[in-house]
């Protein structure tokens, strides 16, 4: 019998690359695609999957909160492109991921070790380990910034950090800006910053701090600056102050 799978990753090229290596599996059927959490959390409700392939970056929720809020819990093999904090999470917990770009060998041993373990009917044993990352993943979020409630008219508004494109300075204020609003948020950059996880938020310029899940593009331009693309369109310059910690990005 096979294996029923879902791919979930906001990057059309990558579903499409994923997609296509997977028609070598016989022992897998893909039952759905998703762009976002929120289509990956009612496509597995509806379509009750075997295994899910779950991207770790993602505009509306990360590949963990996607993970956290299913009551179904199907095999999980994650994926992700610079997820330094997910790959020491992995090792530790014995999780299997595919670092992108991963080619069809790396996939082909990923996927067996699936097979094995539900074979040997060892699927708790895989649960157990799920929870562990996911433990160890919360616990370590704790000390960071994870939302923002703003008064906006009288009415308290909140704001997920995942959901955040970028911060930009301005005056006595930070621009909050989203997908579907800007807001303001009376704060300096620098006390905004320091309540940040580095590892999804990278400083470019000292008005400007820039999700790292947005991030479509960056060139060099001369002299220790980089051009930043969005995903939304946007284009940033980064200062020369913060090459250094833009290279360790890069690299």
């Amino acid at each position: 019998m096979k294996l029923r799978c879902i791919i979930i990753d906001d990057e059309y090229l990558a579903r499409q690359r994923l997609l296509k290596l997977l028609e070598n599996f016989e022992d897998l059927l893909v039952v759905a695609t998703c762009k976002n959490g929120k289509d990956a959390l009612e496509k597995i409700t509806l379509k009750e999957p075997d295994l899910i392939f779950l991207d770790i970056q993602m505009p509306d929720m990360n590949g963990f909160t996607v993970l956290s809020k299913l009551h179904l819990k199907p095999h999980v093999i994650f994926t992700t492109a610079y997820d330094t904090f997910a790959l020491k999470a992995f090792e530790i917990n014995a999780v299997d991921y595919l670092l992108k770009p991963f080619d069809e060998d790396r996939l082909s041993i990923a996927i067996e070790r699936i097979i094995q373990l539900k074979k040997r009917k060892e699927s708790s044993l895989l649960e157990d380990q799920i929870k562990k990352l996911l433990s160890t993943y919360q616990s370590t979020q704790t000390n960071y910034l994870h939302k923002i409630t703003l008064k906006t008219r009288g009415k308290d508004v909140t704001i997920f950090i995942d959901d955040v494109i970028c911060f930009k300075s301005d005056g006595n204020y930070v621009k909050v800006i989203t997908e579907a609003k800007t807001h303001l948020h009376r704060i300096t950059m620098n006390t905004l910053y320091k309540n940040l996880d580095t590892n999804q938020f990278l400083r470019i310029h000292r008005s400007i701090v820039l999700n790292k899940i947005y991030i479509k593009q960056c060139t060099y331009v001369n002299n220790n600056e980089f051009r930043f693309v969005l995903k939304n369109g946007e284009e940033y310059i980064s200062s020369r102050k913060y090459s250094t910690s833009i290279t360790a990005y890069l690299s």
